[in-house]
């Protein structure tokens, strides 16, 4: 008769063990924060997610809001005026420095700075600018009852005047924003005295026609949007600031562009183009 071979006897189970929980690594200094925290995106920092939400969210709020109102004002008869051009341009300037931001964040995320929006960084008389731009079209289509189109031209030529001033506004944005994204990590806001790790030239795309094409497609937008305003004054106004203005710093950036590049950037100033009248 077989006798089954006696079964192995049970190890003994591991001693159970309470769980304890890593040890925090805040402290008190840092005011609860980790201490791995990039500074920079605290609410006082120069990427603060903060500051980026909340310019996010207002930029979108009136964008929305002047948008509607602008599409009201010319599809309801009743409540139709030529005023509609104002909350117009109000759009059009959120969505621009919305642009500035998301295209900085999508194409050149190191330099994606709350100053990126560019609401502040350029001064006052860049606010004065376009505050004169809104006066002006309300005091024209105020005060001028008789004439309620622009005072600076036949009621016959209205339309095509705000029909190019839109194609000039959607060209130079389009532009502008395309320019950004194809520079990459080369585009920066500010002119750069000294050139960084990994700088190139470039040279394709847009920037195979335009040397500058940033500042062409600010230039005409912001002269596109004079037109669709009705303003005589501030289109010129607008033209000769913007045009000293963009006169003086492509001077002095491309000093530098020669400076970092030498002989490649002096070859390629030679076969592209500016786009602004009088700047070559």
């Amino acid at each position: 008769m077989s006798h089954s071979p006696p079964s192995p006897s049970p190890s003994p189970s591991p001693p159970i063990r309470p769980y304890r929980p890593t040890p925090p690594t805040n402290n008190n200094h840092n005011h609860g924060y980790h201490t791995t925290t990039d500074a920079s995106i605290l609410p006082t920092g120069s990427k603060s997610l903060s500051g980026i939400s909340i310019r996010a969210y207002l930029l979108g709020t009136v964008l929305g809001l002047t948008t509607t109102l602008t599409i009201f004002l010319l599809t309801y008869p009743p409540l139709y005026t030529p005023l509609w051009r104002i909350p117009f341009f109000i759009s059009s300037l959120s969505l621009f420095h919305f642009l500035e931001y998301y295209t900085t964040a999508a194409y050149n995320t190191h330099f994606a700075t709350v100053s990126a929006y560019l609401l502040t960084s350029n001064g006052w008389t860049y606010h004065i600018a376009h505050g004169s731009a809104i006066l002006e079209c309300l005091l024209t289509h105020t005060y001028f009852t008789s004439r309620p189109v622009p005072l600076y031209l036949p009621s016959s030529l209205t339309s095509y005047q705000v029909c190019l001033g839109l194609v000039l506004m959607v060209l130079g944005q389009t532009i502008r924003s395309v320019a950004m994204a194809q520079a990459g990590s080369n585009f920066n806001h500010t002119v750069q005295v000294t050139r960084r790790e990994g700088h190139v030239l470039v040279t394709g795309g847009v920037y195979s026609v335009l040397r500058h094409p940033s500042y062409f497609g600010f230039f005409w937008w912001g002269l596109g949007t004079q037109l669709v305003l009705g303003n005589g004054v501030c289109f010129i106004a607008y033209a000769v600031v913007l045009w000293r203005f963009f006169s003086g710093r492509i001077w002095r950036e491309e000093k530098f562009l020669v400076a970092f590049f030498g002989e490649e950037y002096e070859r390629y100033r030679k076969r592209s183009w500016v786009g602004i009248p009088g700047i070559h």
